[in-house]
């Protein structure tokens, strides 16, 4: 582990001993980070493996600890300008400081901002899409750290998850409501049952009422298609005399005569739904940098599963939260919106975080923010697409 992290801050120092212009001012990181992540590991991981290559690669590195659930929320809300941000958590704390950010009344600048994620949570589901694959935890954190002092970035989507009084939520990986997800949230429980834990809190699950059916309704818009990327390079300035050529002929010019356009009705679709899991997933798991149509995916299934199958799925779904099985409707749409009957109890899974079940509308944002990823891994994604 020292050597792993040697080597990570010696790559770090080549970054750091790049020489700038004097009137260039230093690049500004914010980290936030939960100390309460990974059963209150987070704190001593940030320091030994991924603090000291940020300071060593010349950032202005400002650490912000969150205190409470919720505050990095309101943290975000009161956030200065910055060039970096820099999640150091677990999905939780993921969730939050998106939410905080898409919140702000200026967040058409702050979502230009790029994102960087430093795994140090139970649940890191981003790190799977964003980082190579590694059994050594230091090399996986230092890994990630050096991937946001490269450079390189993907666009990820965004789900806007709008209830009828709260303010929306926004999350990167999806929505969970179902038996499967109330059953795996209880497998902790079950921690003296060791390697049979999961098979338990699934297998006393079906004790309840059976079969585990989950009554909503949904309406649906189909997929959008994808517009051309913007140039992130701003074009060069025009000559003083071109713009003002140009002033004066827009000026002498006659006023355009407006073109009435046509307002096409969105069709909705409608669907009566008895399912025993309903989740809506972003495509952010498997990236495809070249698709030509944004979409999330619903998946709705099957409500007719045998108790020996519910344990043996549940079981999968522990690894694969979102996998949709045999037997399922799936469904592309770019909006959705969940009603569900009165009185409906229960809970939704939102990124790995529980919210009250209620009726949402769920909108997806396509490529709204930028996370910095391991170069090795956006190759990869550019050459499975060719």
């Amino acid at each position: 582990d020292n050597l792993l992290r040697r080597a990570a801050c010696q790559e770090a120092q080549v970054f750091g001993n790049q020489l700038i212009p004097s009137s260039m001012p230093l690049k500004k990181a914010t980290v936030f980070l939960n100390p309460a992540a990974c059963k209150g590991k987070a704190r001593n991981l940030f320091e030994k493996n991924a603090a000291p290559i940020l300071h060593l690669s010349g950032l202005d590195v400002t650490v912000v600890k969150t205190d409470y659930e919720g505050q990095a929320k309101k943290l975000l809300e009161l956030m200065e300008n910055t060039d970096l941000i820099i999640i150091a958590g677990g999905d939780g704390t993921v969730q939050e400081v998106i939410t905080g950010l898409l919140r702000r009344a200026d967040e058409a600048v702050f979502s230009k901002i790029p994102i960087g994620f430093i795994p140090l949570g139970k649940t890191c589901t981003l790190s799977h899409t964003l980082y190579p694959e590694s059994t050594n935890q230091v090399q996986h954190i230092t890994n990630a750290t050096l991937a946001i002092l490269k450079g390189e970035t993907v666009p990820l989507d965004v789900l806007q998850i709008k209830g009828e009084k709260e303010q929306p939520v926004f999350a990167v990986t999806g929505l969970r409501w179902g038996s499967y997800r109330d059953a795996g949230v209880k497998v902790s429980k079950y921690w003296y049952l060791g390697p049979l834990k999961t098979k338990a809190a699934h297998f006393f699950s079906t004790f309840k009422e059976w079969p585990q059916k989950r009554q909503a309704a949904l309406m649906y818009l189909g997929p959008t298609e994808r517009p051309p990327e913007e140039p992130e390079e701003k074009p060069s300035r025009p000559p003083f005399y071109v713009r003002l050529y140009r002033r004066l002929r827009l000026y002498w010019s006659s006023p355009p005569k407006e073109i009435p356009q046509e307002v096409t009705p969105e069709d909705w679709e409608e669907l009566k739904l008895s399912t025993i899991e309903f989740s809506i997933a972003t495509q952010n798991r498997q990236l495809d940098l070249t698709r030509t149509e944004d979409f999330m995916d619903i998946c709705i299934e099957a409500d007719t599963v045998g108790k020996g199958q519910f344990v043996t799925r549940g079981s999968q779904k522990m690894r694969d939260p979102h996998m949709c099985p045999e037997g399922s409707q799936c469904i592309q749409a770019s909006r959705c919106i969940l009603q569900l009957p009165e009185g409906t109890e229960g809970s939704f899974g939102i990124d790995n975080e529980e919210y009250e079940a209620m009726p949402v509308e769920v909108k997806l944002l396509p490529r709204k923010l930028r996370f910095f990823c391991d170069p090795r891994v956006r190759e990869q994604m550019l050459h499975a697409a060719v």
